[in-house]
């Protein structure tokens, strides 16, 4: 029987709750199934066990799951299965129902105990979506009942397993296997690598948060990206199913492929900008450093004024407006008050006339243009009008600490920013007490300026202050 991968494991989990980073693993089966290379029978072996969590399991798991505290107290910590668990999933497809749980579960538990885990990941939810669209419903009750399944146990994790594997076989019993091998294909988004790279090209990359670089013949990249999963974002730029020009001329220019991992998703974006205004691949177009990006000010003589990014003071970044990515996008956002709050285009500095301005004769200006209203009046009214546009002040003397953590325990990146700025990012007590201490301050970037706004109206108190004078406890991890 020929599946479409020469090692699956058909893997279930039962848990203590939802979460992966919380909660923990009470008993785990695995199916494995590997293919004979002559097309005959495949080998199958099974296997499972209780977990003890460390933790009480919730009375209503328990009534779910059938699983007690009394059940696995006793039974073996997940630490000490490890290893053997890792062994009997390495080199297969992880195939799951609803697969993000149980391989964020199981990601999260092997992390704890230092073992990487970045299998190919298949879903038996969406692959019976993608085979049948007509079913009213996708989950494992409805499979087994649709399909005519006999898996033993229900919510016991083998017999959940089995489950899966049982409708694998189903659907090579009723469907031809081209149709089933090009939707786990699809799902899979299974890369069509091109020549000129090796065949295990994507086997060192992991299925971590990072950025990745694709070189050509020459020493600079031709592309930049991130992900929170590097391995699969790459991997879906050589899908032969391109649905953008870019990846078509990345396939035929590719030679290597280099990566750096993060701790998390802030620290992929920061390093994506950084790279990509250093280093100015080719086929970044959109996301290249772009010389008319900037921020607006208001000068001493109450005009707005455009200030390039090139020539911006990161310090003076607070209390400017914006950020915009052009002279013409800041001109846009002042025609549009003008029109809401009867502001002046000469005044503005959107026309230069001698009379009344434009506004004016369409009677939309309250006449800062012929002496019917004072300039400090009309000004005042634009800084009211300009609130929602402000930069809003830095709130502390000095930078402060975003710390972001990864799956990996192990792993802690700390950014350290300043004035709506990236100053760097450290992995240890002494490269954070060199960026925290750096006197030189970066240019400014309006993609990192964004980001940095957008996380602290989101989440304010992930930026932590350094003190003057500095603590020790400042710089712990």
């Amino acid at each position: 029987m020929k599946l479409f991968a020469p090692a699956l494991a058909f893997v279930d989990l039962e848990t203590t709750g939802t979460r992966a980073a919380d909660d923990r693993v009470t008993e785990i089966g695995i199916v494995r199934v590997d293919c004979a290379p002559d097309g005959g029978p495949p080998r199958v072996s099974e296997w499972s066990s209780l977990v003890d969590p460390g933790v009480p399991i919730p009375p209503v798991i328990q009534s779910l799951t059938g699983i007690t505290d009394a059940m696995v107290r006793g039974a073996p910590t997940f630490s000490s299965l490890a290893h053997d668990v890792a062994e009997r999933l390495d080199g297969c497809l992880f195939v799951a129902h609803n697969a993000r749980f149980d391989f964020g579960f199981l990601k999260h538990e092997l992390a704890r105990t230092g073992l990487p885990f970045s299998p190919r990941v298949l879903c038996t939810v969406r692959l019976s979506r993608r085979l049948d669209p007509e079913a009213a419903s996708h989950g494992l009750d409805a499979l087994i009942a649709r399909h005519g399944l006999d898996p033993g146990s229900r919510h016991r994790a083998l017999g959940d397993a089995r489950a899966i594997w049982l409708f694998v076989q189903k659907l090579y019993a009723t469907l031809p296997a081209p149709e089933i091998d090009a939707a786990v294909k699809r799902l899979l988004r299974i890369p069509s690598l091109p020549p000129q790279l090796p065949s295990d090209a994507l086997d060192a990359i992991p299925d971590a948060p990072g950025v990745y670089l694709f070189y050509g013949e020459n020493p600079l990249p031709l592309y930049v990206g991130k992900s929170i999963h590097l391995r699969d974002r790459v991997a879906a730029h050589f899908c032969g199913d391109w649905q953008h020009e870019t990846d078509a001329r990345l396939s035929a220019e590719i030679r290597r492929i280099e990566f750096e991992t993060t701790a998390g998703e802030l620290g992929a974006l920061l390093r994506e900008s950084a790279l990509i205004k250093s280093v100015m691949p080719a086929h970044n177009r959109a996301l290249r450093r772009k010389a008319d990006a900037g921020v607006m000010t208001i000068g001493d003589d109450g005009r707005p004024a455009f200030v390039r990014a090139a020539d911006v003071d990161p310090a003076d970044v607070p209390g400017a407006f914006g950020p915009y990515s052009s002279k013409r996008a800041m001109r846009a956002m002042l025609q549009s008050l003008a029109a809401e709050h009867r502001l002046c285009w000469t005044r503005l500095g959107l026309e230069r006339r001698d009379g009344p301005c434009f506004a004016r004769q369409l009677r939309k200006c309250e006449g800062a243009c012929v002496g019917e209203e004072a300039a400090d009046a009309h000004d005042a009214r634009l800084i009211g009008a300009l609130a929602g546009e402000a930069i809003p002040a830095w709130p502390w003397p000095g930078p402060a600490l975003v710390r972001e953590a990864s799956a990996d325990p192990s792993r802690t990146d700390v950014h350290v920013v300043r004035d709506w700025h990236w100053i760097g990012t450290a992995r240890d007590d002494g490269e954070l007490s060199a960026l925290v201490d750096a006197p030189a301050r970066p240019t400014f970037d309006l993609d990192v300026c964004r980001l940095l706004l957008r996380l602290y109206a989101r989440q304010r108190d992930a930026f932590v202050p350094v003190r003057e004078p500095m603590r020790e406890t400042d710089l712990q991890y």
